[in-house]
């Protein structure tokens, strides 16, 4: 019913020069064999317009009849064409063109660097101050967590599994605490959590939200709106916790031994920076379909 599909042909950079060289070759080439032609037929026109209709019979140029200057002078022109043609441009050709572009280039570098040095040693340039780390505003700041193996927390702004251990855990863990959260994250719920201080960061500056929920803009003013809580929880989305966490002390994360798509991804735990101090592990049974260990992080 349909057609074959031609074939896709790639050309890279360097074959696409190549061609195009070959075909400006090709074009001059044409050109000079035209001019070859066209000095053939001029010359027998001139010849027959002397000889035969006598035309400037008595006219002569430096000695020559005037129809012999004329095709020695056409003839020169041809000569040059051809001469440029095949001889000009082997050393004069792109290479050449390119060669020569390097060669200023780097002589306009080198008198660059000579200047750089000597303004340099006039008038020394100050040293730029060396930006400072983020300051932990929280001295107790925990992000909580639970991640796939491939780090993945969510999809479509819902959890991807039920671990009831681990919704236990997150409870106990948060309960009379501030929990600070995305837009997303606190609209995923069908109401606030009981026992807990939601803390919810958005860009949008109208958003309305039930009493006693607070609505900050940016990840400084959530900590700071938790400064009085002796360990604010930071619960997502990802996000949130990439911006948290420079800021955090302590990681609580749930590690679900499993590979899931998602859309949603916990950051990467360096462990330069995090020493793993706490690690239980537990098996998959009839309220959890995957095995998952609860692990505590430590900043170094």
């Amino acid at each position: 019913m349909f057609g074959k599909k031609k074939p896709v042909t790639h050309i890279d950079k360097e074959q696409l020069q190549l061609i195009e060289n070959a075909q400006r070759r090709i074009k001059q080439k044409k050109r000079l064999y035209f001019h070859f032609v066209i000095f053939l037929i001029g010359a027998i026109f001139l010849i027959i317009l002397n000889t035969v209709l006598g035309v400037g019979e008595f006219t002569k140029i430096f000695g020559l009849d005037w129809f012999v200057f004329a095709i020695l002078a056409w003839l020169f022109l041809f000569v040059f064409h051809l001469f440029n043609v095949f001889v000009t441009h082997k050393f004069m050709g792109k290479d050449w063109e390119e060669a020569q572009l390097s060669k200023l280039v780097s002589k306009q570098k080198a008198r660059i660097k000579i200047l750089k040095t000597e303004v340099e040693q006039t008038q020394p340039v100050a040293t730029p101050a060396i930006p400072e780390k983020k300051t932990r505003i929280h001295k107790n700041l925990t992000v909580i967590a639970a991640a796939g193996e491939n780090d993945s927390i969510g999809k479509d702004n819902g959890l991807i599994w039920h671990l009831s251990d681990d919704l236990k855990r997150f409870k106990a863990l948060t309960s009379n605490h501030c929990i600070i959260m995305g837009r997303k994250t606190f609209e995923s719920f069908s109401k606030p959590l009981p026992n807990r201080t939601h803390i919810i960061i958005t860009r949008q500056q109208n958003y309305t939200v039930p009493n006693g929920v607070i609505v900050v803009h940016n990840i400084e003013d959530a900590l700071d709106a938790a400064k009085n809580d002796s360990q604010p929880f930071i619960i997502g989305g990802g996000e949130i916790y990439r911006q948290a966490m420079p800021y955090a002390d302590k990681i609580e994360l749930t590690r679900v031994h499993e590979t899931f798509e998602g859309d949603a991804f916990f950051p990467k735990i360096e462990g330069s920076e995090w020493v793993e101090t706490q690690n239980r592990h537990n098996q998959k049974d009839a309220q959890h379909p995957y095995a998952f260990s609860f692990i505590t992080y430590q900043r170094r």
